[in-house]
């Protein structure tokens, strides 16, 4: 079985172009199936041949026993699925097993994300902040402002290059998932604050001796900033300029989406933006406000 999940992950990466973090993702994933599968025959090799259906829904049931969440178990399942459909395509299983077994229902909850108020509070503050504090506060303010102005994934915010930036019409190209590529546009004060930290990146490259390099957001040493570095950048300084909330650099690409809707952006338009492919996937990152819904309501219904 490892040779076969070794195939599937030389797939994602080379055939379908996926992230280094969802290939990441779904070779953990399926490394713990492979475990759980090997635990309960005590072998130290599973056969694929011998997994049923049963055996896929034993692995969800040991992973709701471990109390992991239902987000986090449709999304194992979805890498094991994703295994078999390989599999079955490749001619290595006649039948796929996964195709029968049920994804756990998901709870509908909104994510808590910053409003407009918070949103502008939170990056003034630390627009100021970075006035009179350390210079490498000038990379964090412009990845923090480009991140709300773009609505980008974390992933593509690292893999941006110098070059995909175009100042002058104020548009990024990015690079999404399956290497797909789309414009966005970025405001100025996400454009003012890249400047200004575009000679802390200058001096950082001269100091390493890495002028080959064409990340835009680098580290202490030169290199491309990774993308747990900006996960922790994001909550540290939400922690210190922002509200009581919980965030993540994904809760920026909500409040992108969902503040757009709210001054009145077409849904398709936030979708070309997000990179969806379906606008099903748009809906559920935008997030209007019961007051705004009754101030709409208030406004155009003609009983109100």
């Amino acid at each position: 079985m490892d040779e076969l999940i070794e195939r599937y992950v030389n797939y994602l990466r080379y055939e379908r172009n996926a992230s280094p973090h969802t290939v990441r993702n779904y070779r953990s994933d399926l490394l713990q199936f492979r475990d759980f599968l090997a635990a309960g025959l005590g072998a130290a090799s599973v056969d694929i041949k011998s997994v049923d259906a049963l055996g896929i829904r034993g692995f969800l049931g040991a992973l709701f026993e471990k109390q992991e969440k239902k987000s986090s178990i449709a999304r194992k399942l979805s890498a094991v699925r994703a295994f078999f459909k390989f599999l079955r395509r490749e001619g290595v299983l006649a039948e796929n097993p996964s195709a029968i077994v049920s994804t756990p229902k998901q709870d509908k909850t909104l994510p808590r994300i910053m409003t407009e108020e918070e949103m502008n509070t939170f990056l003034d503050r630390l627009a100021e902040a970075t006035k009179t504090g350390d210079p490498a506060m000038r990379r964090d303010r412009a990845l923090l402002e480009l991140l709300y102005a773009s609505g980008l994934r974390v992933s593509e915010l690292v893999g941006l290059d110098l070059r995909s930036l175009n100042f002058g019409d104020g548009m990024l190209l990015v690079r999404g998932k399956g290497r797909k590529e789309r414009i966005v546009p970025f405001g100025s004060k996400a454009r003012q604050a890249i400047e200004d930290y575009l000679p802390v990146r200058q001096r950082i490259l001269l100091e390493r001796k890495k002028s080959g390099q064409q990340a835009l957001f680098l580290n202490v040493w030169g290199e491309r900033l990774t993308t747990r570095s900006v996960d922790r950048l994001v909550k540290r300084y939400v922690r210190q300029y922002g509200p009581s909330v919980k965030v993540s650099p994904h809760s920026l690409r909500h409040a992108f989406a969902s503040h757009l809707l709210t001054e009145g952006a077409d849904l398709r338009a936030i979708q070309e933006m997000l990179g969806h492919t379906s606008l099903a996937t748009t809906q559920k990152y935008t997030q209007v406000s019961i007051k705004q819904l009754i101030d709409v309501y208030d406004k155009t219904h003609p009983k109100a």
